[in-house]
């Protein structure tokens, strides 16, 4: 703000000047008292410049509607959308999110540096605000096989831009627990730093919170919460598409507490924000479960901007930013309109905002490479034992299990049983063109045939597939590889349905509508091979070579238990008869 604009608000303040936009007649939810104010709400160029009585160039009616702040998602990953920040944009716009915290991750681990740009670039002067946090582990751990490899030095030049942040959320914990020194640079270029803490104990929690590390996203249960929130660190209740963690996390929430409660989606399908809601959702829950609706909206606005230092968001004051939504009813949050920097952007649940140009994305294109592979590439070697280590799903949760089975062996190779639903996973190399491929056994799909890939996966992005048979599963990866990226379904040799990520293989060029078509017809496929229901398969198997979330995944160099930190063999030498002996 300059000079002339700071006096132009200070005269429309003190009543000299007519305001560029004024609300009226309006219910005003205020987040610091935890009441509900009457009065003119007074806009000018973007921000609010007093409460009281007003007049204004254009007058609007609330006609006896709240008005509450716009809804910030503390931590997402838009990749996850697979759509770009201007498509995000007009998804999350009408659901009242007008800010979020990002983190690139996801393509940073494809095209590292140009990565980042490109999110940057491509998030620039939209109606929504999109803050970046760096992202502080690519690849997540040192033996992964990623796109990039981002150390401090790599890192440093973007916290010049004014958007970003700050570190993304630190997920290589025992690099922070043995005091490593590319993470302690990491560590030093902020006092901003997101954590990871899937499974950390107090003790583990106590390490994090003294490196500098100020919020988790990963708490599942109530005494994960309140070990977080006794070290001083913001805790953030997620509901993604796989790991949905608000409900019991809001067993812990009180009023005494939940100024250091915020809320986050993580990672959400773009069906499921369309759907079912971005943070609005978690806001609604809130509120059903017994939240006040005056703390569940806090919780979602102003205790986040305050977690991150923006200090002009999340409240509905003077000198804050004019985003805010217009609600027909406080206890079932209905969405009426919503306003970014003064403007109405969206409207009954549809986006009404100016369009938005595409940037041209060639730079982050072309990243799927692979070699000639064949259905021998894709043979699992069990030696002469018939028990295996197998990752157990657990519907809807990122943790999966460590499950021990007889499985069926022929030639001494693997076959992928429909019956005891023990299917073939596997995950390959496909940023350097290495021919790595691991290979492994998943228990929960419960798909009674095919196959199923996808270049979404957590967090180096290879190829991962799971399939009932081998000639599926190498047309699946085949596939992939002929469009670039994206998701695909394979039925008795024949593609069912297939979507092109072909940006770094996570997001579309193509508009939400298309993509959400698309994506529609994808579930659909899915039901012809038999999969489960309960919980959404390319998400979850998004996640199954993410090794740093208990307790068993899949990389290109084999299964991984999360537990000790180390790769460990599918194959356990002993039979039934020698165990029971």
């Amino acid at each position: 703000m300059n000079k002339q604009q700071l006096q132009n608000l200070i005269f429309i303040a003190n009543g000299k000047k007519e305001a560029d936009l004024v609300i009226r007649n309006a219910k005003i939810v205020n987040v610091f008292t935890k009441e509900i104010m009457s009065g003119d709400i007074a806009i000018t160029e973007g921000v609010i410049a007093g409460i009281g009585t007003y007049k204004g160039k254009v007058e609007i009616d609330a006609k006896g509607r709240y008005v509450c702040p716009g809804l910030i998602d503390a931590h997402v990953h838009i990749e996850s959308s697979m759509v770009t920040p201007g498509q995000f944009a007009k998804v999350v716009l009408p659901h009242g999110v007008t800010t979020v915290i990002a983190d690139p991750h996801e393509i940073a681990n494809v095209h590292g540096t140009n990565g980042i740009q490109f999110m940057l670039d491509t998030s620039e002067n939209l109606p929504l605000d999109v803050y970046m946090m760096l992202p502080s582990c690519v690849p997540a751990t040192s033996f992964e096989q990623a796109g990039a490899v981002l150390h401090a030095e790599d890192l440093s030049p973007f916290l010049k831009h004014p958007r970003v942040l700050g570190l993304a959320e630190v997920m290589d914990f025992p690099a922070v627990f043995e005091a490593k020194d590319d993470m302690l640079n990491k560590l030093l270029l902020t006092n901003c730093i997101d954590g990871h803490g899937a499974g950390l104990s107090a003790q583990h929690i106590n390490v994090y919170r003294a490196s500098g590390i100020t919020t988790d996203h990963e708490c599942t249960t109530k005494e994960e919460l309140l070990d977080r929130l006794e070290r001083g660190m913001y805790v953030m209740l997620r509901e993604g598409s796989v790991a949905k963690n608000v409900e019991a996390l809001l067993e812990a929430v009180t009023e005494k507490n939940a100024q250091r409660c915020i809320f986050c989606t993580d990672d959400k399908h773009l069906d499921d924000l369309i759907e079912e809601g971005s943070i609005d959702y978690n806001v609604r829950f809130a509120i059903k479960k017994g939240i006040a609706p005056i703390t569940a909206i806090s919780m979602a606005s102003f205790y986040a901007a305050q977690c991150y230092g923006l200090k002009t968001k999340g409240a509905i004051a003077p000198g804050y930013d004019a985003d805010f939504l217009l609600l027909d009813d406080l206890e079932t949050f209905s969405i009426y309109e919503v306003y970014t920097k003064g403007v109405r952007v969206a409207a009954n649940g549809q986006y009404v905002g100016e369009e938005m140009k595409e940037k041209q994305c060639e730079a982050v294109t072309n990243s799927v490479h692979l070699p000639a592979i064949s259905e021998k590439d894709l043979q699992l070697h069990m030696g002469k034992g018939m028990l295996a280590n197998i990752i157990g799903i657990v519907s809807n949760q990122l943790i999966t299990k460590h499950i021990i089975e007889t499985v069926t062996i022929e030639k001494g190779y693997f076959i992928p049983s429909v019956r005891d639903d023990q299917l073939k996973i596997a995950v390959v190399e496909r940023h350097k063109g290495t021919g790595q491929i691991g290979i492994g056994i998943v228990k929960g799909f419960g798909l009674q045939s095919g196959a199923i890939a996808t270049t979404v996966a957590h967090d180096s992005h290879n190829i991962i597939a799971v399939g009932t048979n081998d000639e599926d599963l190498l047309q699946a990866i085949t596939t992939i590889h002929n469009i670039q990226g994206g998701m695909v379904v394979v039925n008795n040799g024949v593609v069912l349905e297939q979507l092109s990520l072909n940006i770094a293989g996570l997001m579309s060029e193509e508009c939400s509508e298309f993509v959400y078509k698309k994506i529609t017809a994808i579930n659909t496929s899915l039901q012809q091979l038999g999969a489960q229901t309960e919980f959404n398969p390319f998400l979850t198997l998004s996640f199954l070579s993410l090794p740093v979330i208990p307790n068993l995944k899949m990389t290109v160099d084999g299964l991984f238990d999360v537990t000790k930190f180390e790769h460990i063999p599918v194959n356990i030498d002993y039979t039934v008869d020698e165990i029971s002996s």
